[in-house]
């Protein structure tokens, strides 16, 4: 019996396993994460290898530089992982990894890895979208949540609404047409000279502001569930550059505030909406931006006035990690979904 005639006999076995333990990985962008999930609700290693410190250098991800770093830190993530979790390669049921979506150089050593692991183990490899990861990372968060509910993915790449019907059946609602809210943020934060990762620090600045400064602009696209944040990083940019050439100065914390409201005002106007055409009762929080104090207060806010229950990942899940994929992993085995051969390559795009 060659691999793939064994793998496919072993991942249909999977659904019938009382328990099933899944090796992810996860390098989409400028992390290096190894994780061992129990039947996909139960962490018993999550190691991620940051590379902020390299990348700050530059003002942000460098393509190769994370490739290389990725090469250099996954080896000994995978030692790391295995000892936290007290189990052994042999143990493993599948392995998992995010082929898509993120930077190609960076996937295709996750993936690479994980081909190499799987078929040395002779175990199921499972194709894993990042996306769909995050949405993931509330399962390990929330025992008790289960689909149906709608999804807010918030990241550094992608800003959607999502309907989820069932935890493989996922529909569209909106999407960005141009910038994501995750790229707004790094970008605003470039021009006010704060470092990479630009998300984090305009939220701790903003705290310290006041929502004062009107900018010349208008929330566009406003009958629709779609988004687009690129006028209001223009409008940002144009506002500190007509100070500079004025030589008047300005409070970067009341920009930083007056920012993070109008993006978090958008946010949660069309998700609210969005519930209550379709009769969700439920919210999810997905992606990096969802560690946004401002954005989960508000969200909390607005589904208290409306409501709707949230759900929001504990924030070490809410960045790139491998837990997340070995989570919605498990569930893509029981939807009979995932199965990849050794062809598997990376993406640097994928549908919801």
């Amino acid at each position: 019996m060659n691999y793939l005639e064994e793998a496919k006999l072993k991942y249909e076995n999977l659904k019938h396993k009382k328990d099933v333990l899944i090796l992810s990985i996860e390098s989409s962008c400028d992390e290096t994460s190894i994780a061992l999930v129990k039947n996909g609700r139960e962490v018993l290693a999550n190691i991620v290898s940051s590379q902020i410190d390299i990348h700050k250098l530059y003002g942000g991800v460098v393509p190769e530089i994370a490739s290389r770093n990725h090469i250099k830190n996954i080896s000994g993530v995978l030692k790391e992982a295995l000892a936290v979790s007290g189990k052994t390669l042999q143990e493993i049921d599948a392995v998992a990894v995010t082929y898509g979506a993120g930077l190609m150089g960076a996937l295709l050593v996750g993936v690479n890895f994980a081909k190499t692991l799987a078929y040395s183990l002779r175990v199921p490899l499972i194709a894993v979208s990042h996306v769909h990861g995050h949405i993931g990372a509330n399962y390990i968060s929330y025992a008790e949540l289960e689909p149906p509910f709608m999804c807010l993915m918030v990241s550094g790449g992608h800003t959607a609404i999502i309907d989820v019907k069932d935890y493989c059946s996922f529909n569209l609602i909106g999407s960005t047409v141009d910038d994501s809210v995750g790229e707004c943020f790094d970008k605003v934060a470039r021009v006010l000279g704060l470092s990479y990762p630009g998300g984090p620090n305009i939220d701790r600045l903003a705290k310290q502001g006041q929502n004062t400064i009107k900018f010349n602009y208008k929330a566009p696209l406003k009958d629709s569930f779609n988004f687009s944040f690129s006028g209001l990083k223009t409008a940002v940019v144009n506002f500190v550059h007509n100070k500079e050439q004025k030589g008047e100065t300005f409070s970067k914390e009341d920009l930083a505030c007056s920012f993070q409201e109008l993006v978090t005002d958008e946010l949660c106007i069309k998700t609210m909406k969005a519930c209550k055409e379709l009769g969700q009762k439920k919210l999810v929080v997905a992606g990096g931006v969802g560690a946004n104090s401002r954005l989960r207060e508000k969200l909390q806010q607005y589904c208290d006035e409306n409501g709707v229950k949230i759900f929001m990942p504990i924030l070490k899940y809410c960045t790139d990690n491998a837990a997340m994929i070995g989570a919605i992993a498990y569930y893509y085995i029981l939807a009979d979904k995932g199965l990849a051969d050794l062809t598997l390559t990376a993406k640097p795009t994928v549908g919801i």
